[in-house]
């Protein structure tokens, strides 16, 4: 993509409106747009980021079985009396009446929706278990929705719903949704640690939080340091192993936030903890019979009698995301994103834009990156180098690639943007270094 023909509203001024860093660089970096309190446009740049988070996280979801629907954002408010929620759930829902009088809702979540689809179709046990999930667009209006797409009042959010006929099944769901989690956020660049959170009225261990380490998080938080040391992607496990181990493994590490902190329970000395700030990201709860048990969810069971639905829930933040994945990857200069979830994964700046030959060069680089497969963004603006290099390190590519006077000698300059790493190779070192 040309940046002269793309759309990229960068601001060298910060908006006074934007209290957190990752608000700040996304308005700045042109990622997004306020169209109304707490509701934004994503523009071309943002939304390639958000459709590339998105799709991790589909294929991760995918991969441990889980099947993808897609349920619509307006629902009847029926199904949340019959649940018992429609009352007790506050002003954050917003609440429609259609022509005909009928009560309608925004859905801030889809308990109820993919429960009664359920009912309505599956009747035995047989056809258990089943995890169906979509990724959808959410709305909960936030009496003071803050800090840009971190809450807001609108939210691309994946959620999904497990279905199993007893606790030993909802346990295996459960646990093939911890690691399709650990999986999912260690494929974007991040170290997501999970928390065990408030299981409400149903007891048990069966709820995480996953929390990303970084210093601007909205929480407190403590943990083991080899945390850091850990790596979902190299177990080498399966969603079809006993993942028992696997989970005891991961959740007999300590890591707790200050809430759930209890000094001197971690197994280590109190100053060896990690005591940092994170950002919760996603989170998976097992709930029971709490929907289906009063909306009628059941099926007969190997003996013939009706058994209500064991369910969970699984949920991660997709448009929450960007804005943690840049709270925990920037600098003074801007947004310093992880290759999975880059816009680009190149910008290459041409200095020479006036100088046929060195354009030609440029343009050439350009075209077989393109062909190799690779996502260029090609700055060919006639703009000072500085104002190029600013936009550049603002939007945070993490290759830099920039054709100046080295084009004379077939030279160009390559800049790792997390390292700051820079040196002068030749072209086709350069491509050989990008594509491989």
């Amino acid at each position: 993509m040309r940046l002269s023909q793309y759309f990229i509203p960068t601001l060298k001024e910060t908006p006074t409106e934007a209290q957190i860093v990752s608000h700040r660089l996304m308005l700045r970096a042109g990622l997004v747009r306020q169209t109304s309190a707490g509701i934004y446009a994503w523009l071309p740049l943002g939304l390639r980021v958000l459709r590339k988070i998105e799709q991790i996280v589909r294929e991760e979801q995918n991969a441990a079985g889980a099947l993808e629907v897609l349920m619509p954002t307006i629902q009847s408010a029926d199904l949340w009396k019959q649940s018992g929620r429609y009352e007790a759930y506050g002003k954050e829902m917003l609440r429609i009446v259609d022509r005909h009088e009928r009560e309608m809702l925004y859905g801030p979540t889809n308990e109820e929706m993919i429960t009664d689809l359920f009912r309505r179709e599956i009747k035995t046990y047989r056809d258990l278990p089943k995890n169906l999930y979509h990724i959808q667009w959410k709305f909960r209006d936030e009496v003071r929705p803050r800090f840009g797409v971190m809450r807001g009042r609108e939210f691309l959010m994946k959620d999904a719903y497990s279905f199993d006929l007893d606790y030993a099944g909802a346990k295996k769901s459960y646990q093939k949704m911890f690691l399709a989690y650990l999986r999912t956020f260690a494929r974007m660049g991040l170290q997501a640690i999970p928390m065990r959170a408030d299981s409400g009225a149903i007891g048990g261990d069966l709820s995480h939080e996953f929390i990303i380490l970084a210093e601007t998080g909205e929480s407190a938080v403590f943990c083991h340091p080899d945390w850091l040391k850990t790596d979902p992607l190299r177990d080498g496990v399966s969603h079809d192993d006993d993942l028992e181990p696997f989970v005891n493994k991961y959740t007999g590490l300590y890591a707790a936030t200050d809430e759930k902190h209890k000094p001197g329970s971690a197994g280590i000395a109190e100053e060896a903890l990690i005591k940092t700030r994170g950002i919760e990201v996603g989170h998976i709860f097992y709930f029971g019979i709490k929907y289906s048990k009063p909306m009628g969810a059941e099926v007969k069971g190997p003996d013939g009698n009706n058994v209500a639905l064991e369910m969970g829930s699984y949920g991660i933040g997709v448009s929450r995301l960007v804005g943690a994945i840049i709270e925990a990857s920037h600098d003074d200069a801007g947004i310093i994103w992880p290759e999975p979830v880059a816009p680009f994964k190149v910008g290459l700046i041409n200095l020479k834009t006036n100088d046929a030959v060195a354009t030609k060069q440029v343009d050439d680089l350009y075209a077989k990156l393109q062909n190799a497969g690779v996502s260029v963004l090609l700055d060919d603006r006639d703009e000072r180098p500085g104002a190029k290099f600013a936009d550049m390190d603002l939007i945070g590519l993490p290759w830099h690639v920039v054709g100046g006077r080295g084009l004379e000698k077939g030279m160009v300059e390559v800049k790792n943007r997390k390292t700051g790493e820079r040196g002068e190779i030749s072209i086709d070192a350069a491509l050989q270094k990008l594509t491989s």
